[in-house]
């Protein structure tokens, strides 16, 4: 059986936006939402409207906020990822002097939901909830990793053209998932450097913690920061166990 990369659907992805865009941005108006998403507003207010009508989203005042109805997407007793990461980050970012992050997968990208700022003028800053190619940022390598090999290698394709290229990707991946650290050493912006490891929960990765900066003030303490992210990876998935 061939695996086969999940394909976007136009009104799926619509709705997903304006819901992102809603949490990004409470009060979102209409001609805001149709301006992101390149649509007609016309198509835009229906979807609105049907996510007001199921409780998805709430109108006031010309504005568009998240409804309650999210909440019955989640269970009261899940931790918070984001909460149960923090300390860990915190010691990162203060052993290291340089920014920590947590990504999630979603779908098919990478998204960091939390962050912890290194205090030092020059510093990498991670965006906040915007969707990144998984493949090679360190910590979408991690949660890449973790898939099933036929999913993994189904979505390194559709990225990589070149068949030496994607060998050289999946061999990577493979020790990823082998060694439970991936490295990027300038592959998604040319001066900047990360490690990160997985967040193990009851035997599934939930999510990737990374420490990321400067290229000339991090390259050679990446084997130091990978040591140190086993202790922090661990902590966080104590606390959500």
């Amino acid at each position: 059986m061939v695996e086969s990369v999940a394909k976007s659907h136009r009104t799926v992805s619509r709705v997903t936006a304006i819901l992102e865009l809603a949490a990004e941005r409470p009060g979102v108006r209409l001609a805001t939402l149709a301006a992101a998403l390149d649509a007609p507003k016309s198509s835009v207010f229906g979807l609105v409207k049907g996510l007001v009508s199921t409780g998805y989203l709430i109108e006031e005042g010309g504005g568009y906020h998240l409804g309650p109805a999210l909440g019955n997407l989640l269970t009261a007793e899940r931790p918070n990822l984001a909460d149960a990461a923090r300390p860990s980050l915190e010691e990162l970012r203060d052993t290291f002097g340089e920014t920590a992050m947590l990504g999630t997968a979603v779908g098919e990208s990478v998204v960091y939901i939390a962050a912890v700022e290194s205090r030092q003028p020059i510093r990498y800053s991670a965006p906040l909830r915007v969707r990144r190619p998984l493949y090679p940022p360190s910590a979408g390598k991690v949660l890449l990793a973790s898939w099933p090999e036929r999913r993994r290698d189904a979505y390194l394709r559709s990225i990589i053209d070149d068949p030496a290229a994607f060998e050289r990707a999946r061999q990577e991946l493979e020790r990823v998932r082998s060694d439970g650290v991936a490295t990027n050493r300038g592959e998604t912006l040319p001066d900047v450097s990360a490690a990160a490891r997985p967040i193990v929960v009851h035997g599934r990765v939930v999510a990737a913690m990374a420490v990321a900066g400067p290229t000339t003030r991090i390259s050679e303490r990446l084997a130091d920061i990978a040591e140190a992210l086993v202790e922090a990876t661990r902590a966080a998935a104590s606390r959500l166990s």
